[in-house]
């Protein structure tokens, strides 16, 4: 008896014994990032306006991503100019309203590849033009599965950047030096439309404010994957076609040498 009145006074003491309190780290509530890396101050102060209409086919698997991009450019520019599709698949009946849109002689879709017009030779925006610009935003594996899979993706005009600039989103790997994250696919692609030179750095600094925030939190720089199979620092088993192209450059580089000597 005395045995388990002792038991009992033992739950009793834990029961009134003060649980540890849990210190939850403050969070945006705009780009839902921890306080401390918060990227929102990096913003434009105001909404930007442009005539340009940005639409966003999302792959499900990007929304999860806490290093995203597209929620920037969707906070930059003025909220009726950015709207977000998000599916590996936009059938007419799930989403009414998107084929039509795609049907338009103004709509293009930003994605690389034969048939691609380079969006320097488009007409800039002004009294009498304006665009609707899609772009599909996930992994390039994904980006690709995306257009192959919808029919609807190869009714507009298709438009690429052709630029040498390189990518801020150095903390990410990426495909080759000349790939760029959505939102500077999208801030370049508007700089151009919209002829505002300097829109393509008003919107990636939140981006730059991210990779500064990761690499001082022990992040690392990244380098392409094309650079690292070209410096012999790509540790993966690389496929015939990987091999084919990497030959395929030498040959050129080498051709291009001989012909400048």
């Amino acid at each position: 008896m005395e045995e388990e009145n002792f038991v009992e006074s033992l739950f009793e003491l834990a029961d009134n014994l003060e649980k540890p309190k849990i210190n939850k780290r403050d969070v945006c509530s705009r780009c839902r990032r921890p306080a401390t890396v918060c990227w929102c101050p990096f913003l434009p102060s105001e909404p930007i306006q442009i005539s340009t209409t940005v639409f966003i086919l999302q792959h499900p698997f990007e929304e999860s991503r806490n290093l995203k991009t597209a929620p920037m450019l969707n906070l930059s520019i003025a909220p009726e100019k950015c709207h977000f599709y998000r599916s590996k698949k936009f059938p007419e009946h799930r989403f009414p309203g998107l084929l039509e849109l795609m049907k338009q002689p103004n709509t293009l879709l930003l994605f690389p590849g034969p048939g691609a017009v380079d969006i320097s030779e488009l007409p800039p925006v002004g009294d009498d033009v304006s665009y609707n610009l899609v772009l599909l935003d996930g992994t390039w594996g994904q980006a690709k599965n995306m257009f192959i899979s919808n029919p609807i993706l190869h009714l507009p005009k298709k438009v690429q950047i052709n630029s040498t600039i390189k990518s801020k989103y150095v903390i990410r790997t990426q495909p080759d030096d000349g790939s760029l994250s959505t939102l500077e696919t999208a801030a370049f692609a508007l700089s151009v439309l919209e002829q505002i030179p300097d829109l393509f750095d008003v919107l990636t600094k939140p981006l730059e404010a991210l990779c500064q925030f990761q690499l001082n939190h022990g992040a690392c720089t990244h380098h392409s994957r094309s650079y690292k199979i070209e410096n012999g620092l790509w540790k993966k088993k690389l496929s015939k076609k990987a091999i084919k192209r990497l030959e395929e450059k030498k040959n050129q580089q080498t051709s291009d040498g001989n012909q400048q000597s």
